[in-house]
């Protein structure tokens, strides 16, 4: 009888991003101060802990998160347009983030974007 093996500590997930899309994300992550992988496990973590109306599986999951992702960085382009022009950025980033994540947990989610 061969012993199971135990899971893997980490995983690994691949994406496929335009080269504008990955520029603007990785420059929105600058900006807020994360790493790329932050940012996406972030999204995840939100995603995952919160209980779905209906049960569609995990791959669902995983695309939605990554769709919210997507969307999200693509919100954040003119910002990020902006912000490219302005050498510091305003001391009233982190304030407006801050008050933009109502429950504190370092990241926006939808819902908290939503109700801006």
């Amino acid at each position: 009888m061969s012993a199971r093996r135990q899971p893997k500590k980490t995983e690994t997930l691949e994406i496929r991003l335009s080269h504008e899309e990955k520029q603007t994300f990785m420059a929105r992550c600058r900006t807020d101060g994360l790493t790329a992988s932050e940012a996406v496990r972030s999204l995840i973590a939100g995603r995952v802990s919160r209980s779905p109306k209906r049960r569609t599986g995990l791959g669902w999951t995983v695309a939605a998160a990554l769709g919210a992702g997507l969307a999200v960085g693509a919100i954040a382009a003119p910002s990020l347009a902006q912000s490219a022009s302005r050498a510091v950025h305003a001391p009233d980033d982190r304030a407006t983030f801050q008050r933009l994540d109502r429950n504190g947990d370092g990241a926006i989610s939808f819902a908290e974007f939503q109700s801006r």
